[in-house]
């Protein structure tokens, strides 16, 4: 039930988040926090990571429904099984990104982003993430790293 519960709070926190940022920030409105190191400023991806297929909304909505049905159902399996707490943390982590993620896809058209990081480094400073994604990445690094329980 808590892997459920993780889910459903990932999903309900990064929404709230999102309609928050749509309401308060302008399109390339910055707020900088911690001395510059984090930069709120809205984005709207209307494709993949780094807006990779953005010319192909309907293809990434589609891969995304898919992916996020897959991951589900893999979900749901390991719920019934003893152990392997490692592997349902990071899939729960996982889930509840992909859940806010695709769920933007569907009802926006795009996914709403709003979290940068000022540093030095250009590439990552252009970057802007949700906490979904972060969800992800982190899920997705403690399920691989779960292979090992």
């Amino acid at each position: 039930m808590r892997y459920i519960i993780l889910t459903a709070g990932i999903f309900c926190t990064d929404l709230v988040l999102k309609e928050y940022m749509e309401k308060t920030l302008a399109q390339g409105e910055e707020k900088k926090r911690l001395g510059g190191f984090l930069i709120f400023r809205k984005h709207h991806n209307r494709g993949a990571f780094l807006n990779a297929g953005e010319k192909r909304r309907s293809v990434v909505a589609a891969v995304s429904v898919l992916l996020t049905l897959t991951l589900t159902v893999f979900f749901l399996l390991t719920l019934g099984r003893k152990g392997n707490a490692f592997l349902k943390t990071g899939l729960a982590l996982l889930l509840g990104g992909a859940f806010s993620n695709t769920y933007d896809r569907l009802r926006r058209k795009y996914v709403v982003d709003y979290v940068s990081f000022g540093v030095k480094w250009k590439g990552l400073s252009r970057m802007v993430f949700n906490a979904s994604d972060f969800c992800i990445m982190i899920g997705a690094l403690v399920a691989a790293l779960s292979a090992g329980e």
